[in-house]
């Protein structure tokens, strides 16, 4: 056994911080290695380093559970730009294009609307998706742009509000994972006749996990790993029970639905359960961990 490993301070736990912009989501995820003294921490879902909010972590035994958080919808907050396109979509890019538009809220929010709902979304370049093995951001970084097939997603909120700027609406989005707030604002722009690019986004949900649980990354404490399931209804177990749950075994037949969080009679999380042919059986065991 390394050092490394001997040193590991073997916590587990959920983290919840309110990113700052300025530095990726891997940067965080070593910063909370770096304080809990332990390897073993991953992130449900990245931001942008422009983008702030609500980033979770799992930390230990709550690696396992990331799975259960990542597929969650998101909300966000930001500012979309009309008239100017960039590269990436966001403030971050060269401006690539610029229009004369000239908007009103109604018809900005009358857009937003025909873009709500179960839509398809191309990936942006300077997305993580992969293509023939590459992330597409390694491949702009290289200067390459290739076709990106269209993805599924939905929107079930997209609201729109002036400022004092005739060409800056604020907006907020409410939507599935995998979806791309920037493509969004550029999809808004194109629809309305011109172009737009994203600024200012900020992540504040993650399911049920929202931005005034959010801790700032020089000053968060590690809370219990069933934090990560905070929209999972919790099945409490006796100790005999427990036992079986440890060793992965069906828990009978039962004629609910979904998933359950299984606790032990001392409250730690057991493990994660679901119905699945009449039965409760075990999609994630944490042997009490």
């Amino acid at each position: 056994m390394s050092r490394s490993r001997r040193r590991d301070s073997g916590l587990s736990g959920t983290v919840i911080i309110d990113k700052p912009a300025g530095c990726t989501s891997h940067d965080v995820v070593d910063a909370v290695r770096r304080r809990l003294s332990t390897r073993k921490v991953g992130h449900a879902g990245t931001l942008d380093p422009d983008a702030t909010g609500v980033l979770v972590l799992g930390v230990g035994a709550g690696t396992k559970l990331l799975q259960f958080v990542t597929g969650a919808d998101k909300r966000y907050r930001c500012e979309i730009v009309f008239g100017t396109e960039t590269s990436t979509l966001d403030s971050s890019g060269e401006v690539t294009a610029r229009h004369d538009m000239t908007l009103t809220p109604a018809r900005v929010q009358a857009a937003a609307d025909a873009l709500t709902g179960d839509i398809e979304q191309i990936p942006p370049m300077v997305s993580a998706v992969k293509v023939d093995g590459k992330r597409l951001h390694e491949l702009a970084r290289a200067g390459v742009e290739v076709e990106r097939q269209p993805r599924p997603v939905t929107v079930h909120h997209f609201s729109t509000e002036p400022t004092d700027d005739p060409l800056v609406y604020r907006a907020e989005v409410e939507c599935s994972s995998g979806t791309y707030v920037r493509t969004l604002a550029a999809d808004l722009g194109s629809a309305l006749g011109g172009g737009a690019h994203l600024r200012n986004l900020r992540r504040t949900a993650v399911g049920t996990i929202t931005i005034d649980q959010a801790e700032d990354l020089d000053d968060f404490v590690l809370r219990p790993v069933i934090d990560l399931l905070a929209d999972t209804p919790v099945l409490s177990v006796d100790a005999e029970v427990a036992r079986r749950v440890q060793h992965g075994q069906s828990l009978g037949p039962t004629t609910g639905q979904g998933r359950l969080a299984v606790v032990g009679p001392d409250d730690r999380l057991l493990a994660v359960y679901e119905a699945s042919g009449g039965n409760l059986v075990p999609v994630k065991v944490l042997a009490g961990r």
